[in-house]
């Protein structure tokens, strides 16, 4: 999602390929040949230029395929392996769920009071919000800059308390909008319920349950085993080494954990198997349930059907219902799909950003699941746009950049970038563009305001509030 310079920051929508399957098997009907898959991923990394990467397979309640490829460390050329510890973005949003599922599993929290029954020293609109707001990313919270290199811990609570009303687009609840402020204003929550720092609040509810001996949120400690470090890619040269590592203690409950593949994999494990884990519970059987739960349609057309859980982009494809979320760091790259249905999930990890392993992805559904591509979904007809309408759209938008809605000659148009796009309405407050570089039309929706004030409008993953008229 944008430049991600120590930003925990994820547009799963783009690059998506929809997949389908006919059936959705638990296990395969027989072994599956590993060296095919091997070869796909080793290509892929070797293609898009990441010094290395690693893949893992879940089916049922073990991991039947892991591997690493090529190097951790293009200085040191150490092999990348599955029990390296990695930077994975905002994969951590799955956790940070997990941790605030697992208390209210417990019946030390509710997910719908307000979060002021918790922490403390809120701004009262602020406080107004629920968990179940901001894990599902419904709290209407804008993104504000996180391009910072903060390592104080106090910090997270130093941001969760200057957070004021204008931080909220729309009113709480009425819109899907991914905000990383909202999940850092989650583990403060987390901090304030367990009297404990937010890491220590992850290693008890999640990592030591689960036996993730190789994940942190701490720098220092992840340092103390062997760890890949992201890298970059200057234009016409060599992979580099990223110094320094990304850190920001504000939002480190939105995408600053570390962790292995060995270890997503258990954390992958006790989702599909309603919190077991080497045959113990380990986890509540409810936190799976709640987090794989659809709370809010994600209604633009980046995902197929989707809807957003507790820390996790839902969507279906064909008869598969798929629950996924990846990461960006500045210099890595993570991505984990499950389908629970099968009891499948995929976890991939480039020390390289904004990156996907789309092909690998593709060869393990075809090989578990029979997958195979899904037709392109037909344009939608354009529809007529009256005066009156591309008045009341005209404007300046923001959130996590600006945005203007325009009239020229009659037409109306989208600046974003300094690019020009024609708009195209496509249904009731439903519009489309066609940004160059991505493969289908984006829709956007226009939101009307409740109480008369300036209007929204829901493009991508965000919600973007008019700030000014047309001008």
């Amino acid at each position: 999602m944008i430049r991600a310079r120590a930003a925990a920051l994820f547009i799963p929508a783009l690059l998506l390929l929809p997949w389908i399957s006919q059936t959705a098997p638990a296990e395969p009907p027989s072994p599956p040949d590993w060296s095919a898959l091997e070869a796909v991923a080793r290509a892929e990394i070797s293609e898009i230029g990441a010094p290395g990467g690693a893949v893992a397979v879940v089916s049922g309640d073990r991991v039947i395929w892991s591997k690493g490829f090529g190097v951790a460390n293009v200085e040191t050329g150490e092999a990348f392996t599955p029990s390296h510890v990695f930077h994975v973005g905002s994969v951590t949003k799955m956790l940070t769920a997990a941790a605030l599922v697992n208390l209210a599993e417990q019946g030390k929290i509710r997910l719908d009071a307000p979060i002021s029954s918790y922490a403390k020293g809120l701004d009262p609109a602020i406080g107004r919000l629920t968990l179940h707001q901001l894990l599902s990313q419904s709290s209407g919270m804008r993104e504000i800059p996180i391009d910072e290199t903060v390592h104080d811990e106090a910090a997270l609570g130093e941001m969760a308390r200057s957070l004021r009303p204008e931080a909220l687009l729309v009113e709480p609840g009425r819109a899907f909008s991914y905000s990383n402020p909202g999940y850092a204003l989650a583990g403060y929550v987390l901090e304030q319920a367990t009297g404990k720092p937010y890491a220590e609040a992850m290693k008890e509810l999640v990592f030591d349950p689960l036996g993730m001996n190789r994940s942190t949120l701490r720098p220092t400690m992840a340092m103390t085993w062997p760890l890949v470090l992201g890298h970059a890619v200057p234009d016409g040269g060599k992979p580099a080494v990223v110094r320094p590592m990304a850190d920001d203690t504000r939002i480190w409950p939105a995408g600053y954990a570390f962790a292995s593949t060995d270890d997503l994999s258990r954390f992958v494990i006790a989702l599909l198997n309603e919190g077991k884990v080497d045959g113990r519970q380990a986890i509540p059987a409810g936190v799976a349930a709640r987090m794989l739960a659809p709370h809010i349609p994600i209604p633009t057309n980046v995902f197929t059907n989707g809807r957003y859980g507790y820390g996790l982009i839902l969507q279906d494809r064909g008869v598969l219902h798929i629950a996924e979320h990846g990461g960006q760091l500045t210099g890595y790259s993570s991505e984990i799909r499950m389908v629970p249905q099968a009891r499948l999930a995929v976890i991939t990890l480039a020390n390289r950003e904004n990156l996907r392993l789309e092909k690998t992805f593709a060869k393990v559904f075809e090989m578990m699941l029979g997958a195979r591509p899904a037709a392109p979904a037909r344009p939608k007809p354009a529809l007529p746009i009256d005066e009156t309408e591309m008045r009341r759209l005209a404007g300046s938008y923001d959130n996590r950049w600006k945005m203007d809605i325009f009239v020229r000659d009659g037409k109306l148009f989208l600046r974003r970038f300094g690019a020009e796009l024609p708009i195209t309405k496509v249904g009731e407050n439903r519009y489309s563009v066609e940004p160059e570089g991505v493969p289908q039309p984006q829709e956007f929706l226009y939101l009307p305001a409740r109480d008369g004030g300036p209007g929204a409008i829901q493009m991508f993953i965000w919600v973007f509030r008019r700030v000014s008229p047309a001008g």
